[in-house]
């Protein structure tokens, strides 16, 4: 007696999606890096993030429209392979699980060091080991375990930018005083030096820092084929991308630059310690420790799950057996193996903070983070042959027009990368793999 092969279960429910979608938004960046972005350009930083906000809206709007075509589609992969072919799939999809493995290895190295804030003499490779060997076994119970604890994750950061941007609100209208002086009004924005203190050349060279702080937000395209009511989950979470956007980036950098003038604000400090050390929170600077650390554990549960589900998909396209069996999925409808197996090359960085100093793995995790643009460029063109091939599609506004100016936007976040040193190396090696990955492709046979 044949028994049926379990199938990717619909289990995912909306606030989960809505969750994903922006857990995928709202990173560490905002926590600890929003003083250096805002050192770089100054208030301008506010309009870098919107108008990066808008193309990523239009992103998604493309992503949606290919996904919805379909609701056979398990990722934005399969489109890409119906549409550019089975060698531009081939080599999207391997990029793309390489860009979230290079990912979760920062960020579990990153768990480590913040780990030492509390306990200075741990080991820094055992709380990163620990915390994927726990999102392990979370992924492997059910895909709602996974949607459940990502939603708990996310929720602590939404608190906690909230909390700053109530608190701000609050310390404006009693004009309470710092050392710093008295918390400003939003005249602060413009007292020192204007809206574009530091020029062109800030303002352009913020996009680099702008435009991968949204790296993670086509992640949805991963959870298509187990969200319950797609049609109508996956188009709200999408819609509802503009006004998360403008609440919690653009609202609580608009909030520190209010209660605090942009140049006296340290690169290297968290904006969101010295706020609520100012207003006398006692262990500001453990409760952002905490709130970094669920965000990093964040970024490696959403690899943990992207990794396994693409591993899966390349893997059941293999003509190998041995290969092919990585994909199946578990009694639990989880693809058990592929999440696994991603995990162990992520636990190698475990080891490799033995060896290798931090400076690499802020490089390799550059190099991921570039080679987004590549993945984000070939699901617009995967939309244009859409439209291309179903005219009547309604589903990107302003299409094709829309299309071309997001990729004319990625077109100019890469000249703008060529101009610091760091982010040009990323960027030269990002096109060496996806060039290294184009190679192994010529090796598989079209079906």
């Amino acid at each position: 007696m044949n028994k049926q092969k379990p199938t990717l279960e619909r289990n995912l429910k909306g606030r989960h999606v809505q969750m994903i979608a922006l857990g995928g938004t709202i990173g560490t960046g905002l926590f600890l890096g929003a003083g250096k972005t805002i050192h770089v350009a100054g208030p301008s930083i506010v309009l870098s993030y919107l108008l990066t906000g808008i193309i990523c809206f239009l992103l998604m709007r493309a992503m949606g429209e290919l996904l919805l075509s379909n609701l056979n589609y398990r990722t934005f992969i399969e489109p890409m392979r119906d549409y550019l072919g089975e060698r531009t799939a081939f080599v999207a999809g391997w990029v793309y699980w390489a860009c979230w493995v290079a990912i979760a290895m920062a960020e579990v190295t990153a768990i480590g060091m913040y780990i030492q804030l509390w306990l200075p003499h741990c080991p820094q490779w055992i709380p990163g080991l620990l915390t994927i060997l726990i999102l392990v076994c979370i992924n492997l119970i059910t895909v709602k375990a996974f949607g459940e604890v990502e939603f708990w994750f996310a929720m602590i950061k939404v608190v906690a930018i909230l909390f700053l941007i109530g608190v701000g609100i609050v310390l404006m209208l009693m004009r309470f005083r710092t050392p710093n002086g008295y918390m400003s009004t939003p005249a602060n924005l413009l007292k020192y030096g204007g809206f574009f203190p530091t020029g062109t050349k800030g303002f352009l060279l913020s996009f680099q820092m702008v435009v991968f702080a949204f790296a993670g937000i086509e992640m949805i395209g991963m959870t298509a084929a187990e969200t319950a009511n797609p049609r109508k989950i996956i188009p709200k979470a999408i819609n509802e991308i503009p006004t998360r956007i403008l609440l919690f980036y653009i609202g609580s950098l608009l909030i520190i630059m209010c209660i605090y003038p942009w140049n006296k604000l340290p690169a290297n400090a968290s904006p969101f310690v010295m706020v609520f050390k100012a207003i006398g929170i006692p262990g500001a600077a453990s409760l952002i420790n905490f709130v970094v650390i669920t965000a990093a554990a964040s970024a490696c549960n959403s690899s943990l799950y992207t990794t396994g589900r693409m591993l899966a998909e390349l893997t059941s396209q293999s003509r190998r057996p041995t290969i092919q069996r990585i994909s199946r999925l578990s009694k639990k409808a989880v693809p058990a193996r592929a999440i696994v197996v991603s995990a162990v090359i992520i636990a190698l960085s475990s080891l490799l903070n033995y060896f290798i100093p931090s400076s690499v793995f802020t490089l390799v995790s550059s190099v991921a983070t570039t080679s987004f643009l590549f993945i984000w460029g070939l699901i617009i063109l995967t939309d244009l042959k859409y439209q291309q091939k179903h005219p009547e599609s309604k589903g990107m506004p302003f299409a094709p027009y829309s299309n071309w100016l997001v990729l004319i936007f990625f077109a100019f976040v890469a000249v703008v990368l060529c101009l610091s040193e760091d982010t040009f190396v990323a960027l030269l090696l990002s096109v060496a793999v996806i060039a290294v990955v184009s190679v192994a492709s010529l090796a598989k046979s079209p079906h």
